[in-house]
């Protein structure tokens, strides 16, 4: 649609909602569909010149020790039963904490403080450390616990637990750092992520008691959540549920959302799980609509990032999505943008072992992010806080180094574009492995997710390189570097790609560069002497 005809749209157009709860929970201004939105959305330059964000994928579920990353869903699966990322939760929860029946997820939340986050340091470290240009934290995870002043859920991080305004007080450190903040939503699997907790054991001295999960309001007078309904935090028995249950529980759903948007004034939405949240009944289409409406009308532009994965939504309506790739990248330059999402080891750390080593040292992710750029995407990286907030100290060798290797290439990184094409002496495909936490089983079908490279990953070759453009500059990334001579041929004189004469090549953090262009290939001498052991990179001129 031609821009004139929107914004004329704007003036003319409504979302209808059907019912009054769900009509309460949006701004009734005229308002543009998503497809219209779509189809004129141009990506913020903030986001597509920034390529480096950082998330604190961080809740309650680092709490335990022990129990992997969905461990409000898998410490109600015994081992027999449990997902295979979550084995331990069971019994790990019977040892420290007791019986389900007794002490519950619930029971988790209150029992989870964060006494030493700092959230100014946090974020301070994001930008100066890491070199984030922007700032991402997770709201509520499919856990249904709100890290925000939820005025439409009362399970949320001010009335338990930390009783803090965690979303809050990020949101300010990151104003006060001066970059954009985001939010991650992941409750979109809320209505059955949580049948565990409806069950009981199967043999034993307590079987068939029901765990916490069918407890209910009552049960609460004289304990310490006593006013608490469980049923708004777990959902209810599917013997229980009715299609008013339904409509009410998506209706708080979206106006949760919405009060997260507006209150902390969001740039960024991460959202879980595949295409728009509740897609069927068009709950997450809906915030979608109001997250670029509300953009639109603050900033007479769409100043926002909508980021998820869109797979089986129309060309026009993925115009709208920065395509998200959890722990993985895709084989190619990928359109629209796409952003590469990591964490050196887990997505809750629960426990900081000094002789745990990290599943991705500084050199991988030096490697991935080079990877990423020369295709056109972002990398949102993890932080992996410990539960009471602090930094884990066995890990932060990983971060520091990367960091040090980001603000060094910043040249590079920032504001760059792929070139014509993404590297040379490619080796694709060889060193695809599942490092999957869910322990995907087949990860062709998961969109190029979860088939990252890791300390495991057979070595790149010493002459694979990967290419990276800004302004008249041609940026070399030597993913594997040894000291000596590598050709690339689409860099000759010949090659169908027509690079210009090249005039001179300079090792970033080092000297100019000796190198031989042929009709063939460009031989470039790779140093002894580079400023770190990670990918080096070269800013050629003249090449464009």
């Amino acid at each position: 649609m031609p821009i004139i005809k929107t914004l004329q749209t704007l003036g003319a157009a409504f979302v209808l909602f059907a019912g009054t709860a769900l009509a309460d929970a949006v701004d009734s201004a005229p308002s543009l569909s998503w497809s219209e939105l779509s189809e004129m959305y141009e990506l913020p330059t903030w986001f597509a010149e920034g390529k480096l964000g950082v998330w604190v994928h961080w809740g309650p579920q680092a709490f335990p020790a022990k129990g992997g990353g969905w461990y409000g869903r898998s410490m109600y699966m015994h081992p027999d039963i449990a997902e295979p990322w979550g084995k331990d939760a069971f019994d790990f929860h019977r040892e420290h904490f007791g019986h389900q029946a007794d002490f519950g997820y619930k029971d988790i939340l209150n029992e989870w403080k964060t006494p030493k986050l700092d959230t100014d340091k946090v974020v301070t470290y994001a930008r100066d450390i890491l070199g984030a240009r922007y700032f991402v934290a997770l709201a509520v995870h499919h856990d249904r616990f709100d890290l925000w002043d939820s005025s439409h859920h009362n399970w949320n991080s001010v009335n338990i637990g930390p009783k803090r305004d965690i979303i809050g007080e990020f949101a300010a450190s990151t104003r006060k750092a001066g970059l954009p903040f985001g939010v991650s939503t992941h409750d979109d699997r809320f209505q059955g992520w949580f049948y565990p907790a409806f069950g009981s054991d199967t043999y034993g001295p307590r079987k068939g008691e029901p765990y916490d999960g069918r407890k209910t309001k009552a049960d609460g007078v004289g304990k310490w959540w006593e006013g608490l309904d469980p049923a708004e935090l777990y959902g209810l028995p599917t013997d229980r549920r009715t299609p008013d249950w339904e409509t009410n529980t998506l209706d708080a759903w979206l106006k949760r959302h919405i009060e997260l948007l507006e209150k902390y004034e969001v740039d960024l939405l991460w959202m879980d799980g595949w295409n728009f949240p509740y897609n069927d009944q068009g709950y997450g289409r809906r915030l979608a609509e109001w997250f670029f409406n509300h953009s639109l009308e603050q900033n007479g532009k769409i100043d926002a990032v909508l980021c998820g994965k869109p797979r089986n939504l129309s060309p026009i309506d993925q115009q709208g999505f920065v395509w998200d790739f959890e722990k993985g990248v895709p084989p190619a330059s990928f359109k629209p943008v796409f952003q590469s999402i990591t964490t050196p080891q887990y997505w809750f750390r629960q426990h900081d072992d000094p002789a745990l080593k990290p599943s991705k040292d500084a050199r991988v992710l030096a490697e991935t992010f080079a990877d990423v750029l020369s295709k056109g995407g972002n990398m949102l990286l993890n932080i992996e806080l410990m539960a009471d907030g602090s930094f884990p100290q066995s890990i932060m060798s990983v971060y520091e180094d990367f960091g040090a290797w980001v603000r060094l290439n910043g040249e590079a990184i920032y504001s760059s574009s792929p070139w014509e094409i993404i590297g040379d002496n490619l080796q694709m495909g060889q060193n695809r492995v599942n490092l999957s936490e869910t322990a995907l089983e087949d990860i062709s079908k998961m969109d190029f997710n979860f088939n990252e490279r890791d300390i495991r990953s057979r070595p790149y070759a010493h002459d694979e390189v990967r290419f990276t453009r800004r302004g008249d500059k041609l940026y070399i990334f030597v993913l594997n570097p040894a000291a000596g001579p590598i050709d690339l041929p689409s860099l000759g004189m010949d090659s169908p790609f027509k690079p210009g004469r090249i005039a001179s090549i300079r090792l970033l953090g080092g000297e100019t560069t000796q190198f031989q262009q042929t009709a063939k290939a460009l031989t470039l001498e790779v140093p002894e002497r580079r400023p770190n052991s990670l990918v080096s990179v070269f800013e050629v001129s003249g090449a464009l």
